[in-house]
């Protein structure tokens, strides 16, 4: 089911939440279109574990983890004095070693399904088929998943 908003589009990508500014570019956020959301939207995990699979998957999209379509069009870094900012390569790497920690910190046989639901956008009936394991088995391995993420991250 699709479920249609309108988000203010910032340099990190869609805001969650908030009014949009006037003037500002917008795009529209299909919120139905993540497993992650859908078990959110349903009780099926809390605050605390939806918002560690966002910060998951985020830190995969701003890593460039997925595969490329086409090629990179990024600037070139010129050196320059003062320059206290990460370049877009620098917080690339920033985030997959956020992303690799997190997956470590997960634990053997707890990463292939969280990356399928979280990363991948696979709905739970289909990471379990791939991973073959029994119907109805995937929640509660995603929401042990969810928490030690969520403990590396520090979410509280």
């Amino acid at each position: 089911m699709r479920k249609l908003v309108e988000r203010e589009l910032t340099s990190e990508g869609p805001r969650r939440g908030g009014e949009r500014s006037k003037g500002r570019r917008s795009v529209t956020v299909n919120l139905g279109e993540s497993p992650l959301s859908w078990l959110h939207a349903r009780g099926h995990i809390d605050d605390r574990l939806f918002q560690a699979g966002e910060i998951l998957r985020r830190d995969f999209e701003r890593a460039q983890l997925s595969a490329n379509v086409t090629m990179r069009w990024d600037p070139v870094r010129v050196k320059t004095t003062g320059d206290q900012v990460l370049s877009a390569t620098e917080r690339q790497v920033a985030a997959k070693q956020r992303f690799d920690g997190a997956i470590r910190a997960a634990g053997k046989g707890l990463e292939d399904v969280l990356w399928r639901v979280v990363c991948a956008g696979e709905g739970l009936p289909e990471a379990e088929k791939g991973l073959g394991w029994p119907a109805r088995s995937g929640k509660l391995v995603l929401k042990l998943a969810l928490d030690r993420v969520a403990d590396y991250y520090r979410i509280r």
